[in-house]
């Protein structure tokens, strides 16, 4: 009984359905006593066991963790003088790559529904493909997109390097 709510829950909680806040979170934290099962986006209680339900790039882990954690959200470690740890450092980059990345495809499939919608505009309009206002028009939505992928790949160059830096470093013993 316990999985089929846990399942539901996951599902209504990551489609954005019942919390929309608990989408954006990334984990959420099972709370069990005796029978009673609690979900919540802060450590459980002492008297609670805690299983901590993590979602991230589409994938949902549940860890058991009965010792009650204390989440440290990275920018408020670094304006502490915290630091991140290389492991985490290295997933937030890998994490913004990936992301750049599905925006470039995500760019492309956008560039392609442009181009059919000047191309029913042209055809409606009954000009030839050499009529200059299309093409002009076909430019300038060639040239934004460029523009928006040529910015990303920028991105995607700096994070390799500094990816490469931050591998190539060695922690001190």
């Amino acid at each position: 009984m316990a999985r089929v709510i846990l399942i539901i829950f996951i599902g209504l909680t990551f489609s954005g359905l019942l919390l929309p806040g608990a989408a954006l979170a990334g984990s959420i934290f099972k709370c069990i006593k005796d029978d009673k099962v609690v979900f919540s986006q802060t450590t459980c209680p002492k008297e609670f066991s805690q299983h901590q339900i993590e979602y991230d790039l589409g994938i949902t882990t549940e860890i058991d963790s009965d010792k009650p954690q204390s989440f440290i959200d990275p920018l408020s470690a670094l304006l502490d003088m915290k630091t991140i740890s290389k492991e985490k450092l290295m997933q937030l980059i890998n994490g913004e790559m990936y992301r750049l990345k599905q925006e470039n495809s995500y760019f492309d499939i956008l560039r392609a529904s442009e181009v059919q919608k000047i191309e029913r505009k042209r055809y409606w309009q009954k000009n030839e493909k050499d009529d200059p206002e299309y093409l002009k028009e076909l430019k300038e939505m060639h040239l934004y997109f460029d523009e928006l992928i040529s910015n990303n790949q920028k991105s995607l160059t700096l994070l390799q390097e500094r990816k490469t830096l931050i591998e190539a470093e060695v922690e001190p013993e």
